[in-house]
């Protein structure tokens, strides 16, 4: 699988990452060894976590998949601290305190002595300069190679990122990750022109829509979706909606046209627009990871690209030349 530079970095990580969200609740253990064979058999190296996914039970799977059947070395491992559920509540904790121990907790779980992207997960309503001290720590302490940030908007980024920069003792931002898609195009107001500007690596979360994009809900709510699940109804909901039936209508005509499959379609788009180091997708049984590891090598012709820029909310500026993109480094 091709391999892409975070930002400015040094790091190098596969161009499509695997998510561990439903780990530890709709995806098994073994259901997780499966995806993650199929995943580093294809060139995969990025997997991304949190210590909040299934409460530490996605890192804990993950560890133990390492100490067995994995090299820590051909991995990248990205999580995620300051965010979890207590008392059934969401909460958001980026003091100092916390971060640090999140930190401890997946290291234990995951079993190794480092994270190579130690992320945010969301911002806080501690001082942002707490929060990034506890990044600095991590790293000089050895625990951390590179930190990140997960969830923050334009603003937030741009500030985090540019309060490392200020002194160069501190530790630089090396990468932001948010939803984006054919579905949610946010990013690219503010987000996006933050990464150009401070040489950040660019991971897209849920590119295919939570699952929308590949065409199963065009004629319903499929009995073994994440619509029909409780836990999940309500995030697949939002993209039910009339407006999202024309962008998976348009979709699903490119792709009939293309003879490819929606999924490859809106993957694709993601994929290889301008900014995006990797597309981190969150399949849930190993046939579903396949379909989406068949588009190495394919390409999504420029014209339909832009067709779904238009339909999708309008056209993409960076596309046209303003953006930065991203470099291949290699194949394996």
């Amino acid at each position: 699988m091709e391999q892409r530079r975070v930002g400015s970095s040094g790091l190098q990580v596969s161009r499509l990452g695997l998510g561990t969200l439903t780990w530890g609740r709709d995806t098994s253990p073994q259901s997780a060894y499966e995806l993650m064979t199929t995943f580093v058999d294809a060139g995969g190296t990025l997997i991304d976590t949190a210590a909040a996914y299934g409460a530490g039970d996605a890192e804990e799977i993950l560890g133990a998949l390492m100490a067995r059947e994995f090299d820590r070395e051909d991995l990248v491992i990205a999580t995620k601290a300051g965010f979890g559920v207590r008392d059934g509540e969401r909460t958001v904790d980026t003091s100092a305190r916390a971060m640090l121990a999140d930190l401890d907790g997946s290291l234990e779980r995951l079993g190794t002595d480092w994270i190579d992207i130690w992320q945010v997960h969301a911002w806080g309503q501690a001082p942002i300069e707490e929060t990034l001290a506890a990044l600095d720590h991590a790293v000089t302490s050895g625990r951390v190679r590179y930190v990140g940030l997960s969830n923050f908007v334009g603003w937030q980024t741009a500030q985090a990122a540019s309060w490392q920069r200020a002194i160069t003792t501190r530790t630089p931002i090396t990468s932001t990750q948010v939803e984006y898609s054919l579905m949610t195009r946010r990013a690219e107001v503010e987000i996006l022109p933050a990464v150009r500007a401070m040489g950040l690596g660019f991971f897209a979360w849920s590119p295919l829509g939570r699952g929308v994009l590949t065409g199963k809900y065009r004629r319903g709510i499929p009995r073994d979706s994440r619509a029909a699940a409780e836990h999940f109804a309500w995030f697949v909901d939002p993209y039910l909606q009339p407006r999202s039936r024309g962008i998976v209508d348009a979709v699903a005509r490119a792709a009939e046209g293309l003879g490819m499959a929606p999924l490859e379609v809106a993957l694709l788009w993601v994929r290889d627009a301008p900014d995006v180091t990797a597309a981190l997708l969150g399949a849930r049984t190993a046939d579903q990871l396949e379909q989406c590891l068949a588009v190495e090598e394919m390409t999504l012709p420029a014209e339909i690209a832009a067709a779904l820029d238009d339909v999708s909310g309008g056209p993409m500026a960076a596309r046209e030349g303003a953006g930065r993109p991203v470099p291949p480094v290699h194949h394996d």
